[in-house]
């Protein structure tokens, strides 16, 4: 039986740390989430993002590559970016690296997301001025779409922001035709309509407040889509959220905490955030804040909450943050692919 809410998991890599809390080598922070992954189709789990990042601390840079490698080492897992920043990469590449996965994976197991970028170290890293923020994404995901929905390999497109292409083969083609396009948004109501207007499924990155105040902007998308007349299986919704499960709920705010207090640190100095606070962190970490921190039952019981305001197919949640210890990942993968989704299919089937 196909899933209600399908569960699973997002990281933009963690790089170990060090017992002073220096990092480790990036490369280990790699190979520890191609084992994630790995592991959660082992374990069941019905979905893995790998984000893009350009940090020490976070190394995922090339999407696209780590999803190829985990199709040739997974077997029932839905795999994709989470998301590939298209505003600064070239949307023919984005697309022939995630296509290649689908060939490799042997079809129907490969998605894009598409964002705009909210941690913008990719436009200095590849030479883009954050000026032509708005335009990069508009006309590299207007190509990405026609790519990505072009019925020949041949394909001709002409903007401002990259060389036209004059009937050229972009190959390879994905098995089933193309592949499933979402649209990442961190709750811009404009990213919402857009989405809806294209036709496109919406991915929402909820890591802050209370997550049902995304509810608005759900119906804004399907209002949208219905507005321009698109309905059917490509208008569906999905979460992505900070979130650690553990045995007990004492001990995923214990695991979560560090790794939240580190990444916070780091941010601060990014972006001028204040210095970590251990008690905002516990109230996101309850309902009705924005981390699914604890036990199998509290998350679930959350997930089916939101599900009530969102209507969202998937729900997906990144815990390796500030050098969380590779085994507690590991097991949280676990935890939700074998305890929490049974729950919440079992909670939605009593509604």
């Amino acid at each position: 039986m196909e899933a209600i809410v399908e569960i699973g998991a997002y990281s933009f890599g963690d790089t170990p740390l060090e017992a002073d809390g220096s990092p480790r080598p990036t490369a280990e922070g790699i190979r520890n989430l191609f084992d994630a992954i790995v592991h959660a189709d082992r374990v069941g789990l019905d979905y893995f993002g790998v984000g893009e990042h350009h940090t020490v601390s976070m190394p995922a840079s090339s999407p696209g590559a780590l999803v190829a490698a985990a199709a040739a080492a997974t077997k029932n897992i839905t795999l994709g970016s989470a998301a590939s920043i298209i505003s600064t990469d070239d949307p023919v590449r984005v697309f022939q690296q995630f296509s290649t996965a689908d060939a490799v994976s042997g079809g129907g197991r490969i998605e894009i997301t598409a964002g705009r970028g909210s941690s913008v170290e990719t436009f200095p890293l590849f030479g883009y001025d954050l000026a032509d923020y708005d335009q990069l994404y508009s006309e590299k995901l207007a190509l990405l779409m026609a790519i990505n929905s072009a019925e020949m390999e041949n394909i001709s497109w002409s903007g401002s922001v990259r060389p036209a292409i004059d009937n050229l083969a972009v190959v390879p083609r994905p098995i089933l035709g193309k592949l499933p396009l979402w649209i990442a948004t961190g709750g811009s109501p404009a990213s919402s309509a857009r989405a809806g207007s294209l036709g496109l499924p919406v991915s929402y990155g909820i890591i802050g407040g209370a997550p049902h105040r995304f509810a608005p902007l759900a119906r804004l998308y399907r209002e949208s889509a219905a507005q321009a007349g698109h309905a059917g299986d490509g208008i569906k919704v999905s979460v992505a959220a900070l979130g650690l499960v553990a045995p007990t709920k004492k001990e995923a705010l214990e695991r979560f905490y560090p790794g939240w207090h580190n990444l916070n640190v780091e941010m601060g100095r990014l972006r001028g955030w204040p210095a970590p606070d251990r008690n905002a962190y516990l109230a996101q970490a309850e309902a009705p804040g924005a981390y699914y921190v604890g036990d199998p039952d509290e998350v679930a019981e959350r997930i089916v909450h939101l599900h009530g305001y969102m209507g969202h197919m998937r729900h997906f949640l990144q815990g390796d943050i500030g050098g969380l210890p590779h085994q507690h990942l590991l097991e949280s993968i676990t935890l939700l692919a074998t305890e929490v989704k049974p729950r919440v299919e079992r909670l939605l089937s009593k509604k």
